[in-house]
């Protein structure tokens, strides 16, 4: 696949998150026509994912002291730094919400203080059990954990900041991303997940029955919306980040089984906390007035990343 063209150029623009797996492929697609910087303690992220044009700035976005510096001259930001993790912020409430929410109200002020454009990493979270599908950006928002409670709150301080402050922004309400980079682990997503366990020869653990859907949309058409909302007209305004699409857990299991020539079996656990039982996005905003549409199809973007990081058996 190929890298998504920019549409943006001579701007100084700070990505937090950087080494991460969103972050960093957005720092790759803005290198070379801008000056971009890479906020990231590394906890999660990588340095080798940050591009070797940006210039990084080590820190923590919890550290006012930090931001600042971090924020200083740029005309652009992207906040993509986060606890991402739905169990881990049940586990962990209070450090979620220092992340997730105080440190975003903390990087508007500095946005409002350069006058810079903020674009902010939401997430489908906000919208908690679906009372209808699709789920359109007018849902009620009724989240069900704190990292879902905290996603909304800084989407709303978000959005308040134009209306208040004139500061340019927009928020991405991000539906389930995958794609290359995304690591596994206890608190992976789905499909990094059962990449990690395929790769390992072990069982695909689904959590529940399966019967879970999801919008997986790739990191790729994930980083055109950003690009796209760092030049819209349409600011102050949130817009959700999906394919419009919805594949089951079960599903995705039996494709990952199949792709990986039925290496691995499945395993069924307990459902976890937290857990939305379906989602699926209703992207007409975006399109009409993001000018957004999703185009990596999910069974090439899930055969491409097998392929990749997961050895067939022969």
């Amino acid at each position: 696949m190929n890298t998504p063209e920019t549409t943006i150029s001579d701007q100084t623009v700070l990505v937090t998150g950087g080494g991460g797996f969103v972050g960093s492929h957005l720092a790759d697609a803005l290198v070379g026509e801008n000056t971009v910087r890479v906020l990231d303690d590394f906890s999660n992220g990588s340095r080798e994912n940050v591009p070797a044009a940006a210039t990084v700035v080590e820190g923590d976005i919890r550290n006012p002291e930090t931001l600042q510096a971090a924020t200083d001259g740029v005309d652009l930001i992207f906040h993509e730094a986060a606890m991402v993790s739905v169990p881990e912020s049940i586990a962990k409430p209070s450090a979620c919400t220092r992340v997730n929410h105080a440190a975003v109200v903390d990087l508007l002020e500095c946005a409002r203080r350069e006058d810079a454009r903020f674009v902010f990493a939401s997430s489908t979270a906000v919208y908690g059990d679906p009372e209808y599908l699709p789920l359109d950006e007018e849902h009620p928002t009724e989240p069900v954990s704190p990292y879902g409670i905290d996603k909304l709150a800084a989407d709303q301080y978000v959005r308040a900041a134009c209306d208040l402050y004139g500061v340019e922004t927009v928020a991405l309400r991000y539906f389930n991303i995958y794609g290359p980079r995304q690591t596994g682990g206890e608190y992976a997503g789905v499909i990094a997940a059962f990449l990690e366990q395929a790769a390992a020869g072990e069982s695909l653990t689904v959590h529940g029955s399966g019967s879970q859907t999801r919008d997986f949309v790739h990191v790729r058409d994930v980083v055109r919306a950003n690009l796209a909302a760092a030049t819209t007209d349409a600011v102050g305004e949130a817009f959700n980040v999906g394919t419009g699409e919805s594949v089951s857990v079960a599903g995705l299991a039996n494709d990952v089984q199949a792709l990986t020539g039925d290496r691995v079996d499945v395993v069924h656990t307990d459902a976890r906390d937290g857990d939305i039982e379906h989602n699926v996005a209703d992207t007409t905003k975006a399109s009409e007035e993001l000018g957004f549409e999703a185009e990596v199809a999910f069974d090439e973007g899930l055969r491409d990343l097998i392929e990749s990081r997961v050895e067939p058996r022969a």
